[in-house]
């Protein structure tokens, strides 16, 4: 690894960060309905400040951040529009969909934390590769759950159109039950890509 590269791999995590808090002021911007962009991006922010506090304590590989990256990127696109709403419709066309997808995707790539968790585990030496998984799978399934029913509680609570666009159903019947499955498959993605990097048996994180 030549010194540039090093030097690169080394602020990796910052640069990711500074793209982000853009991307987030920006769409902050006028958002299609305040409500719903307050309640689907205070997650975002949670789990940025978690990971900006924590970074001395524990840093993640340049793998893990750029998975858990994807998620508070796209979900700032969502919060933006509202998932229902986010101009999505080239790939609608592209596939003949009959909703917009967008929300699809971001449910997937909710699972490759799982990564992240797996990784955590495993350097942290609180569990082996095996239970590292398995824990990472089922803590992303448990979030998944919590997450749709939080979603129902919501738009009961609210009764209006900011309920209906976070439910974001589009009159699906079975929206929750899908949702949970794209976080599964994330989840088994994102740990298949755990097993084939392997982070925590690098030496250089």
């Amino acid at each position: 690894m030549t010194k540039e590269t090093s030097y690169l791999s080394k602020i990796y995590p910052f640069i990711l960060a500074v793209l982000f808090m853009i991307l987030f002021i920006i769409l902050a911007i006028n958002p299609l309905d305040r409500d719903v962009w307050i309640v689907e991006d205070t997650p975002i922010v949670i789990t940025f400040i978690i990971l900006a506090a924590t970074f001395k304590l524990f840093r993640f590989t340049n793998a893990a951040y750029t998975l858990m990256s994807v998620w508070m990127f796209w979900h700032t696109v969502g919060g933006h529009y509202t998932f229902a709403n986010v101009p999505f419709n080239f790939i609608t066309d592209l596939f003949g969909f009959h909703r917009n997808n967008f929300d699809r995707v971001g449910h997937f790539v909710v699972g490759l934390y799982a990564f992240s968790t797996a990784e955590l585990l495993t350097r942290k030496k609180w569990s082996g590769p095996v239970i590292a998984s398995f824990f990472g799978l089922f803590f992303i399934m448990s979030i998944a759950a919590w997450y749709e029913i939080l979603e129902w509680i919501y738009a009961v609570t609210d009764g209006g159109q900011s309920g209906i666009e976070f439910l974001g159903s589009q009159g699906d019947i079975w929206d929750a039950q899908k949702d949970m499955l794209f976080d599964m498959f994330g989840a088994l993605f994102a740990l298949l890509l755990f097993w084939i990097i392997r982070p925590d048996l690098k030496t250089d994180k």
